[in-house]
C-alpha cells in the first residue's frame, strides 16, 4: 500500500470519527403501481422459477451502484417509469419491467427511498429476490469513481441501518462483482445467456464502504477461481 493510499484512508476515517451517527432518509417514491407489481412477479417466474403471491423479500445481500448520471433529476427519471426505457436494448429481452433501486443517493449524500425496502427491484441480474439496492448519483461514462466523500458517508450510514433493521443481511458487494455470486444458494438466474459487464461502483468505494463497516462482518463475494 502506497503512502499515498494510506494518507487518504487515514483522512477518511477520520472525517467519519467526527460524523453524526444518524441517518435521514426521505421518501421519494417512484411508480410502483399494479403493473409494475405484475410484472415483477411475471420477472420472478421467469427468471427464478418461483411463483409468489406478493414481491416481498427477505434481504440478505446489499449491492451498491452508481448511476452512470451525473444528474439526479436525470437518474431518478430513468428509474421512475413502470416500465422499461426504449434505449435499454441490453436487456429489453428479459423483460420490460423497469430498472429500480431502493434507494438513490445525491451527490450531496441526501438518502432516498425510491420504494419499500423489503419489495423487489430490478437492480442485479440473479440477486434480485435476496437484495437491496443502493444507486449513488455519478460515475461518469460509466468509468470511473468519482462519488463524493458525502456519498461515502452517507452509503456507511445506510449499510449500518439496513443491517440493524434486516439481521436477514449477510452480504455486501458492489455492482461488479455481483457474478462471483453465481456460486451461492442466492444466486437464482435460470437463463444462462443473460449477463451483463458491470464496472460500477468500483473496488476504492468498496473498499472504503467495507472499511468503515467491518464491525458487522458482512461478507464478501466468493473469489472467482
Amino acid at each position: 500500500m502506497t503512502k499515498t493510499l494510506l494518507i487518504s484512508l487515514s483522512l477518511f476515517t477520520l472525517l467519519l470519527a467526527n460524523e453524526p451517527q444518524t441517518i435521514k432518509i426521505i421518501d421519494k417514491p417512484i411508480d410502483f403501481g399494479k403493473e409494475r407489481i405484475a410484472m415483477t412477479k411475471s420477472y420472478i417466474k421467469q427468471h427464478y422459477g418461483l411463483k409468489v403471491n406478493n414481491i416481498k423479500i427477505t434481504p440478505k445481500i446489499i449491492v451498491l451502484h452508481w448511476t452512470a448520471e451525473m444528474s439526479f433529476n436525470k437518474s431518478f427519471k430513468r428509474l421512475q417509469p413502470q416500465k422499461l426505457l426504449t434505449d435499454r436494448k441490453d436487456i429489453a429481452k428479459a423483460s420490460l419491467l423497469n430498472v429500480s433501486a431502493q434507494f438513490l443517493v445525491a451527490r450531496d449524500g441526501t438518502i432516498f427511498r425510491l420504494m419499500p425496502e423489503n419489495w423487489m427491484a430490478r437492480h442485479v441480474i440473479g440477486l434480485n429476490y435476496s437484495s437491496i439496492g443502493v444507486e449513488n448519483v455519478g460515475g461518469k461514462g460509466n468509468k470511473i469513481d468519482d462519488l463524493t466523500l458525502a456519498q461515502r458517508k452517507s452509503n456507511i450510514l445506510l449499510v449500518k441501518y439496513l443491517k440493524a433493521k434486516y439481521p436477514s443481511i449477510e452480504y455486501l458487494i458492489g455492482h461488479h462483482e455481483y457474478r462471483q455470486m453465481e456460486s451461492t444458494s442466492l444466486w437464482l438466474e435460470k437463463d444462462k445467456g443473460y449477463r451483463t459487464v458491470k464496472s460500477d461502483p468500483g473496488k476504492k468505494f468498496m473498499s472504503d464502504i467495507r472499511s468503515a463497516v467491518k464491525p458487522l462482518k458482512l461478507k464478501t463475494p466468493p473469489k472467482v477461481k
